[in-house]
This record gives C-alpha cells, structure tokens and sequence, in this order.
C-alpha cells in the first residue's frame, strides 16, 4: 500500500485529466481504477460491493482509458487500483487491506 504526498498530486492530475473526479459527489471518494474487460477489475468492484454491505463506503469507478497514454500508463500495469484520498493499494488486495483502507 502507498500512502504519501504522491497520492493528492496523482488524484489532481487525474482531477485535471477528468474535471468530474474534482466535482464535490466525487472529491472525497474512493476511486477504483481499471478498464472494460479486465477480469481482475471486475473481482475486485465485486470485492468493494461486499465490503460495502458492512461499511458505509461509497466509490468511483475510473476507467484508465479515457485518460491520456502517460497518465493511463502509469496505471496500465497494477490496475485495479483503489485510489482514496490519501492511499494507493494495487491489486492483489483483499477485504482485510479494504478494513485497513477504511481504518
């Protein structure tokens, strides 16, 4: 898990990339970052759904392809990536890293 001054200057550059991220719904959300047909991004959007069903967590679903190819490649090969507003976790991850996100 990342957690670092880097995380609010990647959040902003995505914000710059996707002004709707920096809308008020969406500043203080979590971000799950992958793309279509990417099997591991749909594990772990169903990873979130269950640890919602505990947890009052609501989150963003990002697809990297919309963004430019230097900001899509800087995730291209972690994704899913949850991305809070001040912590990276990459994918391997489980509910127990989730419970430590929320914490």
């Amino acid at each position: 898990m990342h957690n670092d001054n880097n995380i609010k200057a990647l959040r902003a550059r995505m914000i710059a990339a996707d002004p709707s991220l920096g809308s008020t719904t969406n500043i203080d959300k979590w971000w799950l970052l992958g793309t279509s047909g990417c099997h591991l991004c749909d594990t772990a959007e169903q990873l979130l759904t269950q640890f919602q069903a505990v947890h009052p967590l609501t989150y963003q679903y990002v697809d990297i392809a919309d963004f430019d190819e230097e900001l899509m490649m800087t995730f291209a090969h972690h994704i899913p990536v949850i991305l809070t507003p001040s912590k990276r976790l990459d994918y391997p991850f489980s509910v127990m890293d989730l419970q430590q996100l929320y914490s």
